[in-house]
């Protein structure tokens, strides 16, 4: 049911989970938020698994992420195996050239209701979520550094105020649009994504240019039109945008390789959970942590509304996704529970409808 990116799925989340269920503290959830923004690879899927530690340790963390990652990772490898037999998904391009615009309305959605959360009125936060939004514009990218900068920045601020207190064959499990795989290519798969789930910061729209260097200019697993496909792919599914390395990986050396793409991007993040969660914890609570942890949230917000604007060029192209983004955009903000898997499947028809 998640759609929108990882501030879509934070946001869901964090209502279902604080609101609703009452399962956790706003508290809880800024700790987790925070957390999964310093460390490296997918956001929504580390704050899951931060979540799942913290309400039932090893084993919560390990569920979270598995039944998280598995419906989409499930509707991957059948788009995979359409794409892989067919060779041509022009439907399912015209479905999302209007779910692509309905998307980029939830996740500003997602964007504002964070804003109104966690900034507030303070001044220096939404300065510092600016700042942030124009880097990623301006670099395409997110910066850890700039998160750390911005919790800095906001302690150094508070205590100037303070007196300091579909192929059903089996050799579809190994061969990809390329033919069979080796094992070797499956090694290979493997080890790059466990690199780039190791080493980018960010949220999944963040890790993407990093993935797009290595899989179509370095390693030349996939021209430019199949990369912009798989982006598709994991942009139609619910849950992380990140299981768009799985689609990656069948395209590359099928079903191996998809599981070989996904337990290599996003076995790091779960790691890190399961080795770092219980010294976070120690310290998070500290008054001068909660006030660096604003300014981080502050940054993250504007990395990813800046984020917002830029997959916004390539969604948003002409008047019919315009038209799909205002009314959609609209309509979440008039209806605060209307179900976002009926707005994109309204906004998919309605792609068609213009393409045909």
């Amino acid at each position: 049911m998640g759609y929108g990116g990882p501030t879509a799925l934070a946001e869901h989340m964090q209502r279902n989970l604080v609101t609703e269920n009452q399962w956790f503290t706003p508290e809880d959830f800024k700790e987790a938020f925070v957390f999964s923004q310093l460390s490296p690879g997918p956001l929504a899927t580390q704050l899951a698994m931060y979540l799942g530690w913290m309400k039932a340790g090893l084993k919560g963390a390990a569920l979270s992420a598995v039944f998280l990652i598995a419906p989409s990772f499930l509707m991957i490898l059948g788009l995979a195996a359409l794409y892989i037999s067919f060779g041509n998904i022009h439907f399912i391009q015209s479905l999302f050239y209007g779910v692509g615009a309905s998307i980029i309305a939830i996740i500003a959605r997602s964007v504002i209701n964070l804003s109104r959360k966690s900034l507030q009125k303070t001044a220096v936060l939404w300065i510092l979520c600016f700042a942030s939004a124009v880097y990623t514009l301006a670099t395409g990218s997110q910066s850890v550094w700039l998160f750390l900068a911005s919790g800095i920045i906001a302690l150094l601020f508070e205590l100037t105020k303070t007196k300091f207190t579909l192929s059903l064959s089996p050799i579809f499990l190994y061969s990809g649009i390329q033919g069979e795989a080796s094992l070797k290519t499956l090694a290979s798969v493997f080890f790059y994504f466990l690199k780039i789930g190791t080493i980018v910061f960010g949220s999944g729209l963040a890790i993407i240019p990093f993935m797009h260097g290595g899989v179509v200019s370095e390693h030349r697993w996939l021209t430019e039109q199949q990369f912009l496909d798989a982006i598709a792919m994991g942009m139609i599914t619910p849950g992380p945008v990140l299981v768009t390395s799985a689609f990656i990986g069948c395209l590359i050396a099928g079903v191996a390789g998809g599981l070989c793409a996904a337990l290599g991007v996003f076995l790091p993040a779960l790691i890190l959970v399961i080795v770092l969660a219980p010294h976070f914890r120690k310290f998070s609570y500290h008054p001068g942590m909660k006030t660096c942890i604003s300014g981080v949230i502050a940054a993250a917000i504007g990395g990813i509304a800046g984020a917002t604007v830029i997959l916004g060029k390539h969604s948003i192209i002409d008047l019919p996704t315009g038209a799909i983004a205002l009314i959609s955009f609209g309509l979440l903000m008039k209806f605060k529970k209307i179900p976002e898997p009926l707005l994109i499947l309204a906004a998919g028809l309605a792609g068609i409808l213009f393409k045909s």
